[in-house]
C-alpha cells in the first residue's frame, strides 16, 4: 500500500529566506509551518524536506553545517509532536566552487524531480495522493515532474494554473490535507 506524503522546500517555506542560511541564529520559522506540519502528520501524511543547497558547492558553508542545521531543525519539529521522515538535499551547482559538487544540470537539482523521484521510491510514496509546497516556481515544477498532483506555490504570484494553486499561509494550505 502505498502512502501519501508533504514535500517542503525549506528556505521560504519552512524558514525566512535570508540567503544561504546554515547557522540556527538566523533561523526564522515561518509562522504557521509547525501547526501545518503537525495536522499533516495527524492525517497520516510523512513530511519531507527537499531544498537546493547550492551554497555547500559554492563553499559559503560546508555539507557539515548544513546537516548539524538539518539536525537542529529536525528536533525543532520533534519537540512539537511532528516527525520528519527525512532531508533531501542538492548541493549540486554548475557555479561551485568545490570540485566534487560542479554539475552543469544535476538531476538532483530542483526543478528536476531528483530528490522527490528517491523519496517516492525509498518510502513507496503515492505522487497523486501528495502535496508539495515551494516558494519558487523551480520547486513547483519538480512536484509536477515527479507527478506529485497537488503543487503549491507559497507567497507566489497570486495566479493559479492547473498545474498549481498559489497559497499565502499555511492556513490556507491546511484546507488542502
Amino acid at each position: 500500500m502505498s502512502r501519501h506524503a508533504i514535500f517542503l522546500d525549506r528556505d521560504g517555506v519552512i524558514n525566512v529566506d535570508y540567503g544561504y542560511v546554515y547557522k540556527k541564529e538566523n533561523f526564522e520559522f515561518i509562522d504557521g509551518i509547525f501547526d501545518f506540519c503537525y495536522k499533516a502528520r495527524k492525517r497520516g501524511y510523512l513530511i519531507f524536506v527537499i531544498t537546493n543547497q547550492s551554497g555547500i558547492g559554492r563553499g559559503y558553508f560546508t555539507e557539515k553545517q548544513f546537516l548539524e542545521l538539518s539536525d537542529w531543525m529536525i528536533n525543532c519539529f520533534r519537540n512539537r509532536g511532528i516527525k520528519i521522515a527525512k532531508v533531501y538535499y542538492c548541493p549540486y551547482h554548475k557555479d561551485a566552487k568545490i570540485k566534487k559538487f560542479k554539475k552543469e544540470n544535476s538531476f538532483f537539482r530542483k526543478p528536476n524531480p531528483g530528490m522527490i523521484n528517491q523519496a517516492i521510491k525509498e518510502y513507496n510514496i503515492d505522487p497523486e495522493k501528495s502535496i508539495l509546497i515551494g516558494d519558487k516556481i523551480s520547486d513547483v515544477i519538480s512536484g509536477i515532474k515527479a507527478g506529485v498532483k497537488n503543487n503549491f506555490l507559497y507567497q507566489g504570484e497570486a495566479t493559479n494554473s492547473n498545474e498549481y494553486k498559489s497559497i499565502t499561509n499555511f492556513k490556507e494550505a491546511i484546507k488542502h490535507l
